[in-house]
């Protein structure tokens, strides 16, 4: 996975993103167990509510606590530059620039989050008498995604130095793992109201992910090396990067197979403006054409978009769309959360194989000696290790939180309300992860290395490739596992 976060010593367990997405999921999520035992840890931070009068958008998450809205959010500010600079000084990043970058992403992350919970912009039916409103474009609170991810974009590619300034604070792949880690909480305890759901969606989600790689995989790679002329070496991590799951995959593949460096950093470049493009097409198309067929949704963006975090925030803003255009139009109010698990659990499988399909690489490239020019001869082989090296560390965190409140709410029916509670608590710090996901992907989305001298093919045989097939196969192949199955209905 993301080699960010290295340092040259120190134990993995401190130096590395994944494990500390990890430990900062985990801390969040214990936390939020202060309900079951009858304190709520988290009931300070703050949450965003639709909005007429600007002065009523910002609240405590528990109307049990007697603090403004403006406080609130400082606490909240407060509480995550502390958590997360204790890890920026651990992975060895410049504190000084990570504290000041993190406070003005912050700021600007949130300041979008506000402006699309506008009542005319993010209203939906249900909700527009209760404001005193006639109408809405009904695109629920998840636009301020979107109008986070723009703000980014307009300073990554127009605002060259403070952009530059920020360039230590922004970790997209860092924050979305804090957040999939917060989620597991979230979805364990959904699970315990619906376990036959649960279980089908676990179960056809790690079926629909072996496609993946056994038809996107093979098939980019030929594309590259027979239409395009590509090298080995830049067929392979691009491949990767395509079908898989973007810059990580990108990168693990290209160490797998002892690529120049240059080559992943390059591809990465490219896979991220092409994950900004899905970002602001895909979840509109599913809202469009699938709103009939939710969990076909969001299985679809776990398997289109290609990067954790566009994966899980474009599950995030189809399960808003797609919910309110039902209520609209076929007069259902499906459950919160589900298309998401669906986008959720799908990219994590895709995960969890990357370490086993870099190591598969590494043996191939190695045993027969593939060089950057095609061919190869019999060579030596590689240690077992390297899957351990490139397991997505940040699964092990989803999983515990997940299992936790699933065994705690199947044993006890009692603690179910207070660990929802709790849950609840935890998945507002979420949002605001998933929130700083969207800008600091905008923020990191330089379009302008698109036209850098050499980009030019590799842009091309993405598009043919994303747009010719991977696409519409991730969409039948989700049809395939999810059609006809729907979330609960609330009431």
């Amino acid at each position: 996975m993301s080699q960010e976060g290295r340092v040259s010593n120190g134990s993995p367990l401190l130096r590395l993103e994944d494990w500390w997405a990890v430990w900062l999921g985990g801390f969040i999520f214990l936390l939020g167990l202060g309900p079951i035992f009858g304190t709520d840890l988290l009931g300070w931070a703050v949450k965003t509510n639709i909005w007429t009068d600007l002065s009523k958008a910002l609240a405590p998450q528990s109307k049990e606590v007697a603090i403004s809205g403006i406080a609130s959010l400082f606490y909240t500010y407060l509480f995550l530059v502390i958590v997360t600079s204790i890890g920026a000084a651990a992975m060895g990043w410049n504190l000084k620039r990570y504290i000041g970058g993190f406070t003005i992403i912050f700021f600007l992350t949130y300041a979008s989050w506000v402006a699309g919970h506008y009542a005319y912009i993010a209203a939906t039916k249900d909700k527009l008498e209760k404001l005193g409103i006639s109408w809405s474009l009904g695109l629920s609170g998840e636009m301020g995604f979107i109008v986070a991810m723009l703000v980014g974009l307009f300073i990554g590619n127009f605002c060259l130095g403070l952009s530059k300034y920020l360039q230590e604070a922004a970790k997209p792949e860092w924050f979305i793992k804090t957040g999939i880690v917060i989620l597991g909480a979230a979805v364990g305890i959904k699970a315990v109201s619906a376990l036959d759901l649960a279980s089908t969606v676990i179960i056809r989600g790690l079926c629909a992910v072996v496609e993946a790689y056994l038809i996107y995989w093979p098939v980019v790679y030929v594309i590259s090396r027979k239409w395009f002329k590509m090298t080995p070496e830049w067929a392979a991590p691009l491949a990767s990067g395509i079908s898989i799951c973007g810059v990580s995959a990108a990168i693990a593949t290209g160490g797998a197979i002892k690529a120049r460096p240059q080559v992943p950093i390059i591809l990465s470049a490219v896979i991220i403006v092409f994950v900004a493009v899905e970002l602001l097409i895909l979840p509109w198309m599913a809202q469009a054409f699938l709103y009939q067929e939710p969990m076909v949704a969001g299985a679809w963006m776990g398997l289109a978009v290609k990067s954790d975090g566009g994966a899980i925030a474009s599950g995030a803003i189809t399960d808003a769309l797609i919910r309110a255009k039902a209520l609209e139009v076929m007069g259902v109010k499906w459950e919160e959360g589900w298309m998401l698990m669906a986008a959720t659990t799908t990219k994590l499988f895709i995960d969890i194989f990357i370490g086993v399909w870099a190591f598969i690489l590494a043996v191939i490239w190695s045993v027969y000696r593939i060089d950057k020019k095609g061919g190869g001869q019999k060579g030596e082989k590689v240690s077992a290790m390297e899957i351990w090296e490139r397991f997505p560390k940040f699964v092990f965190g989803f999983a515990a939180t997940f299992l936790i409140l699933l065994v705690v709410g199947l044993a006890s029916p009692d603690l179910v309300k207070p660990a929802k509670e709790g849950a609840e608590s935890a998945n507002t710090l979420r949002g605001i992860f998933f929130a700083l996901t969207f800008f600091t992907i905008g923020l990191v989305t330089n379009v302008r290395k698109l036209w850098a001298e050499g980009m030019g093919k590799i842009v091309l045989v993405y598009a043919v490739c994303l747009f010719g097939f991977i696409l519409w196969v991730g969409l039948f192949i989700s049809w395939l596992f999810y059609r006809g199955i729907t979330p609960p209905v609330v009431g």
